[in-house]
């Protein structure tokens, strides 16, 4: 097994494709994205069923990325988040296979 970091960044669905840019210009081999249905945060709740605007759909992106790669990730995810509503959060992981990540 290989120690990794998994990148979890959750985000407003008009920031996704700045935050998949700056996965990817980081030097990030991949990503997984998904749809958010539902959550609740800031004393708000809010649902894909109930908002009337598709803009404030949440987008959920993970990534398994090298220890290194981490901090270049991080500061330009922080620029990104900082200006919308968002989450990021990194934890340890182990993986099989090094040499995809």
């Amino acid at each position: 097994m290989f120690e990794k970091q998994r990148l979890e960044i959750i985000i407003e669905k008009p920031a996704f494709k700045r935050a998949c840019r700056v996965l990817e210009d980081a030097g990030v081999k991949g990503y997984t994205a998904f749809s958010a249905f539902a959550g609740y945060g800031g004393s708000n709740r809010w649902s894909r069923g109930t908002d009337i605007s598709a803009s404030r759909d949440m987008i959920m992106i993970v990534s398994i990325v090298d220890d290194e790669l981490i901090p270049t990730c991080l500061d330009n995810l922080e620029k990104l988040v900082g200006a919308h509503i968002g989450v990021v959060s990194v934890s340890s992981v182990q993986v099989f296979r090094d040499d995809k990540f």
